[in-house]
């Protein structure tokens, strides 16, 4: 390798565009790059690794904690390595505590489709005292009835939806994994599964779109997504280290 790079050298490293390379210069996440006499920046293979810690951080989809990953970018071009370390572990936390969540909200569906008993009351609730009774709202449970999650019987007499224990269950499921990131495409998808008899492939059918989608957003494969964002997170530690090496290349 040159003892110097060129600009076009560090964005043909990563295929990006020059512009690139310069915007995460002016935003920190780099070390300060010396100018030639003629004023052309002259890269080091530290800048090399910066960058390859940027673009390996920066690629979309971004997690929930952007703003904590940036810093963490910047600490390592300012050589802080010890809190940039400690950023990226925390980064880390944060994606497993969500996929934790998430397959926690697995285990429950799958608890609710072996015919484990959640609602045992006999009584009837109104979508009023349905929505009080589990923390949401009765536009929301509009919504996921309008969308084909569920199908409520209605009063022969008033027409009003009336909720048994029946929907009580099936709508803490379609709650929990809401409230843990999945899509409302991919639980339609699932309860379709469940509906057909089809409960050994439950979780296949939430992380897996159909041929038929119009448009598929990452939560409608948010398993496989938080897996990626948990490689993604090891990779940021791994990359740090690297750059550990470069500062101190004698530790």
């Amino acid at each position: 390798m040159a003892k110097h790079l060129k600009t076009s050298d560090i964005a043909g490293e990563f295929g990006v565009h020059v512009n690139t390379v310069r915007l995460y210069e002016e935003r920190g996440y780099l070390s300060p790059v010396p100018r030639s006499a003629s004023g052309y920046r002259r890269f080091s293979n530290l800048h090399l690794e910066q960058m390859r810690l940027a673009h390996l951080a920066l690629q979309w989809p971004y997690f929930n904690d952007k703003d904590l990953v940036q810093d963490l970018i910047v600490c390592a071009a300012d050589g802080d390595l010890g809190m940039a370390m400690e950023m990226a572990y925390e980064h880390l936390i944060n994606v497993r505590i969500e996929r934790t969540h998430a397959e926690a909200a697995l285990e429950f569906l799958e608890r609710w489709a072996q015919g484990g008993v959640i609602d045992t009351t006999n009584r009837r609730f109104t979508i009023g005292q349905t929505a009080r009774h589990l923390g949401v709202t009765a536009d929301q449970l509009r919504n996921w009835d309008r969308n084909g999650l569920l199908d409520v019987p209605r009063d022969p007499e008033t027409g009003y939806r009336t909720y048994s224990a029946r929907e009580l269950g099936r709508l803490r499921v379609i709650r929990m994994l809401r409230q843990t990131g999945y899509s409302l495409m991919a639980i339609l998808r699932m309860l379709r599964h469940f509906d057909a008899g089809h409960h050994d492939t439950l979780r296949q059918a939430l992380d897996t779109p159909e041929d038929g989608d119009d448009v598929v957003t990452l939560a409608d494969r948010w398993l496989s997504t938080l897996q990626e964002h948990e490689e993604r997170a090891a990779a940021i530690i791994a990359q740090i280290t690297v750059l550990s090496r470069l500062w101190n290349p004698e530790a």
